[in-house]
């Protein structure tokens, strides 16, 4: 009889550890897309606010049509990715292409002087700042869940219940990766 409930004990003991690990697996992976969802609202803003900015700088910069049309192919490829990896590439263009146009603003010092652009280029300053932020939490959440995945003993539940690693969300940034060259 003692033998029949320390089996009984022990096999409830088993089994709350096991209900506890996946549901510690299910909640990672809702922060998981949790994070997600926040990059992506940050994105659709940052695609929303394209436009506006190509339609305020048209009139100033009647000779720049190529770079303006290279950020609106851009946004339209990071519109349509799909996957994380997808969306990474897209957004690492769009950046890029970004990038270039705020250099070729440079060369337009009326443009520099409108109120209605400077309140656009704020508010993509701003929003590219909570993007790398939101980038930075999704990829800790990817971190924690993965390792979760991965590691024994919850790796066995993990399998057996599906759960499949997460991509992180990595933007080539030319910026990010070159040393600045500094001459005097």
């Amino acid at each position: 009889m003692t033998a029949i409930i320390i089996l009984i004990v022990l096999i409830v003991v088993v089994a709350l550890f096991l209900i506890s690990m996946y549901n510690s697996l299910v909640k990672l992976r809702n922060q998981v897309k949790n994070a997600w969802s926040q990059i992506d609202v940050q994105l659709k803003r940052r695609h929303d606010l394209i436009p506006n900015l190509i339609e305020t700088v048209k009139g100033y910069m009647h000779h720049e049509r190529d770079t303006l049309e290279n950020i609106t192919k851009a946004r339209s490829q990071a519109v349509e990715a799909e996957s994380v990896g997808d969306k990474a590439k897209a957004e690492g263009e769009l950046t890029k292409a970004l990038g270039k146009f705020n250099l070729v603003v440079e060369n337009y010092p009326d443009l520099k002087a409108n109120q209605n652009f400077l309140s656009l280029q704020e508010e993509l300053t701003s929003t590219e700042n909570k993007i790398s932020f939101s980038r930075q939490n999704y990829n800790d959440q990817v971190l924690f869940y993965n390792n979760k995945i991965q590691m024994f003993p919850s790796n066995i539940i993990a399998g057996m219940f599906n759960f499949k690693a997460e991509e992180f969300f990595e933007i080539e940034e030319a910026t990010e990766r070159e040393v600045p060259k500094v001459s005097f």
